[in-house]
């Protein structure tokens, strides 16, 4: 393997070479040293930010588990609760990729049977119990809203907002919910729908709103979805 090229301006950085040395396999060392010294900045310019990406999913995981606090509301097998607001702001705010694993790790909190849930709900029972499908269907309903929003953060606005969230914390997470439900409880699909999906719409239009708005005024204070790259053209 060739060694990467190096500048006059690194070798000079480097420090003299040793004698008899060549001077650039000294800058050569140098600038890998300082590569590594910088763990922020991989080759091609990409941004590595390990740790805040690990602080934001934390965060949101954490949101979702606090949006639990809310008393849920029952209106049969499936109960009315607000943590899919969290769901949607994860997948709105953090893109696909955190906003996936953000609500992955908010199901292991539950897995390993911390009272995340509404009611101090938790352990692996719920995922063989009537919730599970919309349990599961949360890290893909984020990575959905994630992977819209992405697409068209160039032009995002509480409309664009307003269809990732429908999309993928509305369709996608009753797509999978409502097939789980009659699974489990043996019921046919329009009952399922009816007991596991048309009690939610009003509320899960305020949630929609919540977060798309939410979403927009993130995305101008404090945006933590990069703007997309061009690729560099070759000269």
């Amino acid at each position: 393997m060739g060694a990467t090229p190096v500048s006059d301006a690194q070798v000079s950085a480097a420090g003299p070479a040793p004698p008899g040395g060549d001077p650039g396999v000294v800058g050569y060392f140098s600038a890998d040293r300082d590569a590594r010294s910088h763990p922020v900045v991989a080759a091609g310019g990409t941004h590595l930010v390990k740790t805040r990406d690990l602080a934001l999913v934390a965060l949101f995981a954490a949101l979702t588990a606090v949006l639990g606090l809310v008393p849920a509301i029952d209106v049969g097998p499936v109960p009315i609760t607000a943590q899919t607001l969290g769901v949607m702001l994860a997948g709105s705010v953090l893109g696909a990729r955190r906003g996936f694993l953000a609500m992955l790790l908010f199901l292991v909190l539950v897995a390993v049977g911390l009272p995340v849930l509404p009611g101090g709900g938790g352990g692996l029972a719920v995922f063989a119990g009537p919730t599970a499908g919309y349990l599961l269907a949360w890290p893909v309903g984020a990575a959905v809203i994630g992977f819209v929003t992405e697409r068209v953060w160039s032009r995002y606005n509480l409309a664009w907002a307003v269809v990732a969230n429908v999309v993928g914390g509305i369709v996608v997470v009753y797509a999978v919910g409502v097939t789980v439900l009659a699974l489990v409880l043996d019921l046919s699909f329009g009952a399922a729908l009816a007991s596991g999906a048309v009690p939610f719409l009003i509320g899960d239009a305020v949630k929609v709103a919540i977060a798309s708005v939410v979403a927009v005024q993130v995305r101008r204070a404090y945006p933590v979805i990069e703007r997309p790259r061009r690729a560099a053209t070759a000269p």
